[in-house]
């Protein structure tokens, strides 16, 4: 090879190094060809303007899924904010355990919602108030103790225990701890949808759900002792 000759590695480099080269040469762009998939060959103007337009799609793909999740974030933080006055706007337990079941029902448009509250003297009569000796809380063992909130699906006998003669139902749950010092419970939202709530759900909200939840229910539970 004779030193004029140039191998495909430094021509590479020379260009990358040279990006106005063609600039200077414009009517080299016209003849090169380049080699198509589909056997033909289209020139070099071509093949930019053929990847400037498949960028151009990615980059329009990516701006419209920013959009979406922009709207989903701003839908969600409105729903978050009715949810927070909602609760805060309850002045009884029982209040407060309806207006979250409400507010999930008809604004995050979940199927199914099961509160328990845990007292071992029970502050009033209801069904959501149960005692820690319920035997039926074993099967939540594990899932009480986990500091972050469970997404999937729970076990058949679960399910029955939680949402009755609906548990055939549900496909997916959300299933949210609330072990604070002075209150103790469950959230559990179920859905018809096997994908509504999935093991990789992002669950910011419902930790602070619980918390605003929890706060004021606290706070109620203080009134009544």
């Amino acid at each position: 090879m004779s030193n004029l000759e140039l191998n495909s590695e430094q021509v590479e480099a020379y260009l990358q190094k040279n990006p106005d080269f063609f600039k200077d040469h414009l009517k080299l762009l016209t003849t090169l060809t380049i080699p198509h998939p589909s056997g033909s060959a289209v020139s070099l103007i071509s093949k930019q303007l053929e990847l400037f337009r498949h960028r151009h799609y990615d980059l329009e793909n990516q701006l419209t899924s920013l959009l979406d999740i922009a709207l989903e974030n701003e839908t969600l933080l409105n729903r978050m904010h009715e949810l927070t006055l909602v609760i805060l706007e309850a002045n009884t337990i029982l209040e407060a355990l309806d207006s979250l079941e409400q507010v999930l029902r008809e604004c995050f448009l979940v199927d199914f919602v099961q509160i328990s509250i845990i007292q071992k003297t029970p502050v009033l009569v209801d069904e959501r108030i149960i005692s820690p000796k319920d035997e039926a809380l074993s099967m939540f063992r594990e899932l009480l103790i986990e500091p972050l909130p469970f997404c999937g699906k729970l076990s058949s006998a679960q399910k029955r225990y939680l949402f009755g003669v609906n548990a055939f139902e549900v496909q997916s749950c959300a299933f949210i701890p609330l072990m604070y010092v002075e209150l103790e419970g469950m959230i559990v939202m179920g859905s018809r949808e096997e994908q509504r709530f999935h093991a990789d759900l992002e669950t910011t909200f419902l930790i602070q759900m619980a918390e605003i939840f929890s706060t004021q229910m606290v706070s109620l539970l203080r009134q009544v002792k």
